[in-house]
């Protein structure tokens, strides 16, 4: 990507410097990396950032417009996971899209449902402080700078409460991957990560415990996952479907909503084809599909080029949360000292006044998936950030 960039990073590359990447991250975010980070940023040109934005922003408005979809997606939603007062709209979305053979985007997934958002960012700046990139490089779409993000992020997690009556909720939080993405919402924005077991609940209202003081809850940033809480039978002091006297940054009916669900209504040029794995017939070439559970999260279960015993193995109470998708093999586009990289861009969006674009993020590998399990052991893949050039 970008031959006139790529080319002199690869050349000036050393190891010291993704050394002093690292140690930059984990002064920065308060703890020592938990995940893959690639030895590289990305050079994306802004044509096609501009057009994944653009891409994303009609996938969503085309959901919305369909009133199958608005039906089917509600009546998807768990009975136990209902959430009273569903806002109308997505306040955050995130579309991730792969490039084919001949660099066009195509979608691999859309969620209604938030992950780096504030930590991006200084994973952006701890490379380009590590490795001296220039100035000129933009890390957020738009035009936007560190500045009017974080001001953006601020409206949208803590709204006009005191920060102290907002929390990120998640599971075992200081046990997650993504604490270097808690830890720096504390830090920019003064919202603790809480685990949803330490809640408590009197009447209609819930309450947490903050430097010794039993504090109330106005507003959630909800970053728990519900696949996670199924998994460790986590039980909860709430419950989701009472009417609780408090509002969610990112209402936890999206997740449902707005999701792998969403593929197999979507009609446009960048989405593969997909279809609920109950209301497939036969199968000819498997080979050519992506079998894929619903509501998994970060590549759980999901079987690229699957055979027909995996597919047969699905139970016939299961094949309604399981998608069948066209493969898309995608490209690699971006080379490395190590070898050339597929790379997955995930285009983050805001939901406030409009649906706007914010962020990117990155991810880098040479396996059949982006994840960890499918890149062991290899150098220069994992979690990057994007810089976006004319």
């Amino acid at each position: 990507m970008i031959p006139s960039l790529r080319q002199p990073f690869n050349r000036a590359w050393t190891p010291a410097g993704y050394q002093r990447f690292l140690a930059l991250i984990a002064e920065r975010s308060g703890v020592a990396t938990q995940f893959r980070h690639s030895e590289t940023p990305c050079f994306l040109p802004a044509p096609l950032i501009d057009k994944m934005v653009r891409y994303g922003r009609e996938m969503v408005e085309q959901l919305l417009a369909d009133e199958a979809y608005r039906r089917d997606s509600e009546a998807a939603i768990p009975e136990r996971y209902r959430v009273p007062h569903e806002a109308a709209v997505p306040l955050f979305v995130q579309a991730d899209f792969g490039l084919d053979a001949n660099l066009e985007p195509k979608l691999v997934e859309i969620q209604g449902f938030p992950s780096l958002y504030a930590y991006q960012p200084v994973m952006a700046e701890c490379y380009r402080d590590a490795y001296g990139l220039s100035a000129d490089l933009a890390a957020q779409p738009g035009g936007l700078n560190v500045r009017e993000y974080y001001d953006l992020l601020r409206r949208a997690i803590v709204g006009e409460h005191d920060p102290a009556n907002v929390i990120l909720l998640e599971i075992d939080p200081t046990r997650q991957k993504t604490l270097c993405d808690f830890l720096v919402t504390e830090r920019t924005l003064g919202v603790r990560a809480v685990d949803v077991r330490a809640l408590r609940q009197r009447g209609n209202r819930l309450w947490y415990e903050r430097d010794g003081r039993l504090t109330p809850v106005e507003r959630i940033y909800n970053r728990a996952i519900v696949d996670e809480l199924e998994r460790r039978a986590v039980e909860l002091p709430f419950d989701f479907r009472d009417d609780l006297q408090v509002e969610w940054a990112g209402h936890p009916n999206w997740f449902f909503r707005l999701s792998k669900f969403s593929l197999p209504y979507l009609r446009h040029p960048a989405v593969p084809r997909a279809q609920f794995l109950n209301r497939v017939g036969r199968v000819e070439d498997p080979a050519r599909y992506v079998l894929k559970p619903l509501y998994s999260f970060a590549g759980l279960g999901v079987i690229v080029g699957p055979t027909a015993e995996d597919i047969a193995a699905v139970p016939d109470a299961e094949r309604s949360q399981y998608l069948l998708q066209e493969r898309v093999d995608f490209a690699p586009v971006l080379e490395t000292p190590a070898g050339t990289n597929k790379i997955e861009v995930r285009i983050m969006y805001i939901w406030l006044d409009e649906m706007r674009a914010v962020n990117t993020i990155v991810r880098m590998g040479r396996g059949a998936q982006m994840g960890v399990d499918h890149n062991k052991n290899l150098e220069w893949v994992g979690a990057s950030a994007g810089f976006i050039a004319s």
